[in-house]
């Protein structure tokens, strides 16, 4: 495999993967094309650590920032958004590298996504009018009493995916469920890719989320979430949800102090990556788990094998 269809490095916040693929993209000629399903907004380049001005003018990046915090931008979206970077890469001679921590794009690249069909913006805006004001673990409710398939396979306290059950429901009359049975042609086959998926020693990898949620905040990202707050945009928003931005925003609206904030950000951030790493095991079976450190040297023997 001297030059794979891409190279796909996916992995646990703050171990490394965004580095890595700008050192991919420098030596292999690439373009690194985001598959973060937080940092396609432009309204938050700090707390969803978004590759700086400087790291991106280093090497070609795409979907990095090109969404506006006011859209929901779907898995759906993402997947249309990234076939054509995919293509142009292609067409320039570029090795497209996907990296993010977002397991379900980078599922949906390799095993296709479920036919659902589109739901009409008036029933969209109908169901989040309808939504406001309540909290996810009540819209949870809602969903177990007319889509309880679907309520049983999704947290409570995610209400995205809450959300877009409701949605579904109200635009077919049918379960979410019962479309994801059937998937739609995959982008890329994983045989033709680098699959990788960095792994890193659990207390280190704690520690580096902590330092760099306080690197962060020295960076301005109390700032960004206080210009996010003045648009007050819909709580059930993605960019809402993003690791940080709710304790913050609760620093900035209410009596609610600005250390504790601090350190519920990184105890959420923490308590994700296990989600991650669960989601790969589980949904990922192409990819390769590596250690961090040896991630490079693992992808560019990869590309020198017969």
């Amino acid at each position: 495999m001297n030059k794979p269809d891409a190279i796909l490095i996916a992995g646990p916040t703050a171990s490394g993967k965004s580095a890595l693929a700008i050192r991919l993209a420098q030596k292999l000629g690439g373009v690194v094309i985001n598959t973060d399903s937080m940092q396609v907004y432009r309204d938050l380049r700090i707390i969803t650590a978004r590759p700086s001005v400087e790291e991106e003018a280093s090497a070609p990046h795409a979907l990095f920032g090109t969404e506006d915090g006011a859209e929901n931008f779907s898995t759906g979206r993402w997947l249309t958004a990234a076939r054509r970077e995919y293509e142009r890469a292609q067409e320039t001679g570029l090795i497209p590298i996907f990296v993010g921590g977002t397991g379900l794009y980078f599922k949906a690249l390799t095993q296709g996504l479920s036919d659902i069909p589109a739901v009409p913006d008036e029933v969209r805006a109908r169901i989040r009018n309808e939504a406001e004001g309540q909290t996810p673990e009540q819209l949870h409710a809602l969903l177990g009493s007319i889509d309880p398939l679907t309520a049983a396979r999704l947290r409570p306290s995610d209400p995205q995916r809450i959300l877009r059950a409701l949605e579904v429901h109200a635009a077919t009359g049918q379960s979410l469920v019962s479309f994801q049975s059937s998937r739609g042609a995959a982008l890329l086959d994983p045989s033709r890719c680098v699959s990788v998926f960095l792994t890193l020693d659990r207390p280190a990898l704690r520690e580096r989320i902590d330092s760099r949620f306080d690197q962060m905040m020295q960076n301005g990202a109390l700032d960004e979430v206080e210009r996010l707050s003045g648009r007050q945009l819909d709580p059930l928003l993605p960019v809402m949800r993003a690791h940080g931005v709710p304790p913050l925003l609760r620093h900035i609206r209410e009596d609610f102090p600005l250390a504790e904030a601090i350190a519920e950000g990184k105890a959420d951030t923490r308590r994700y990556i296990k989600r991650q790493e669960t989601f790969a095991r589980h949904q990922l079976p192409g990819f390769r788990f590596v250690e961090a450190a040896e991630a490079e040297a693992y992808i560019l023997a990869s590309l020198s094998a017969p």
